[in-house]
């Protein structure tokens, strides 16, 4: 235990801005996930409850490409306590409504785009302060606590969020969201004291930012396909996401609980396998790791899910879906940091995530829109005995399952597509002017 602290000194800072601001985050997971609960209880519609995201993603995705220097030009402190005041306000304006009996979907809309805003503004400053707070030496141990909080929320905010709402309800969960962002401005007001950054040595204007890390990405087409790869799985990832809750808050076997369970599933998956990638020594092939892991991810967890019956399926195809995408992440970014050279990867980050997260909204609109409008009515058409209906069962969710068989059929033809991409493999090569620390 000695040598553990020991081995944390210089961390003291980055501790506290860490735990208060994954504590703030796993409040906010908490409020979208029962907010997703009730919007369909509500309205028992796909579409209504994508567009939740559909209006936190769009904004993100419209200005990300413009916010790769902005955690050069601001004060890192203060506009994250802005940032974080701001959404405490949005969910007091949720609570306030919810608790008079107005709250409406238009209203979560509006919230969630105003949230989005402030995140696209949030993350860069955050990031920029994380690397003033690490010390020399620790990067490796900051990323592995980072990684562990982000798997601990995934865990986390379904099961207790999903408990809360069953036993306090939707009021209880915003009202521990605001505690928890309260939290996070105390941290921020009374403790943390970011060091002085490294002055940039030109002050380029945000456009072109833009442009330059556009230009890089334009001469770099492994780079380049690698984004579009993830791109592509991005838009049937979030066509996923936008029929899971349809599906199993209304078929028969399913409800609240069940869908907390998958989520849970999910989360186990990510942090059990994160912590392994954390420890396994570098792959003969990264390129092979991404493509493959998707590949099993893709074929495996949505036939499950369309052919399922029960939540021992549906859990059991969230842990062979899930299981894979750490070891995915992990070698992805190793990719990127080893090709992107390190004074431009803030423009290139900036611009990979318009390029590569743009379709998450397309996606969730796709998938909703097809649910309700194009799939459910056609599963409630056909008969009882027809070869559909017995494969993907009847009644109310039979849309949704088929969606699920649609997009793994789909996410299998998209990492068969990509594996023959020569351009990527050539990133295996790793050329030696781009390799960074």
């Amino acid at each position: 235990m000695k040598r553990f602290f020991t081995s944390l000194r210089g961390l003291e800072q980055f501790l506290i801005l860490w735990s208060t601001q994954a504590l703030s985050a796993l409040g906010s997971a908490m409020t979208s996930f029962a907010l997703v609960i009730w919007s369909y209880q509500r309205e028992g519609s796909a579409l209504t409850t994508a567009l939740l995201s559909i209006c936190s993603y769009a904004p993100y995705v419209a200005l990300s490409i413009f916010a790769g220097s902005l955690g050069d030009r601001w004060d890192k402190r203060k506009t994250m306590a802005v940032c974080d005041g701001f959404a405490a306000l949005t969910t007091l304006a949720a609570l306030a409504l919810l608790r008079t009996g107005r709250l409406e979907i238009w209203h979560l809309y509006l919230l969630n785009a105003l949230n989005g805003l402030m995140n696209t503004v949030q993350q860069p400053v955050s990031d920029v302060a994380v690397t003033l707070l690490t010390p020399k030496g620790q990067a490796q141990r900051v990323g592995g606590l980072r990684a562990l909080s982000s798997s601990l929320v995934a865990l986390l905010a379904p099961a207790l969020a999903t408990a809360m709402l069953t036993l306090l309800g939707l009021e209880a969960v915003i009202a521990f969201d605001l505690l928890t962002c309260a939290a996070a401005l105390l941290a921020l007001a009374l403790w943390i004291r970011l060091p002085e950054g490294v002055a940039p040595a030109e002050r380029v204007s945000l456009g072109k930012s833009a442009r330059e890390g556009v230009r890089w990405l334009r001469d770099h087409r492994g780079v380049l396909d690698l984004m579009l790869f993830l791109a592509a799985i991005n838009l049937i990832a979030s066509m996923y996401n936008a029929a899971l809750p349809a599906m199993l808050l209304s078929r028969p076997g399913g409800g609240e609980a069940v869908l907390g369970a998958v989520e849970l599933c999910t989360g186990l998956a990510n942090l059990a396998v994160g912590l392994l990638a954390a420890l396994l020594p570098a792959p003969k092939s990264r390129v092979r790791v991404i493509c493959n892991c998707l590949l099993i991810s893709m074929g495996t967890e949505n036939l499950l899910l369309a052919l399922g019956r029960g939540w021992p399926v549906w859990c059991f195809g969230a842990v062979l879906g899930w299981l894979p995408i750490p070891l995915m992440n992990a070698n992805m970014d190793a990719l990127l940091r080893l090709h992107v050279p390190l004074e431009m990867q803030g423009r290139v980050y900036a611009a990979r995530n318009t390029l590569q997260f743009f379709t998450i909204p397309v996606g969730y609109l796709l998938g909703g829109a097809l649910v309700d409008r194009v799939l459910e009515p056609l599963m409630a058409d056909l008969r009882a005995d027809a070869p559909l209906a017995l494969l993907l069962g009847a009644g109310k969710g039979s849309g949704a399952a088929a969606l699920f068989l649609i997009i793994a059929l789909a996410g299998v033809a998209v990492c068969l597509a990509f594996r023959r991409d020569r351009r990527l493999w050539e990133l295996e090569g790793g050329s030696s002017s781009y390799i960074v620390r």
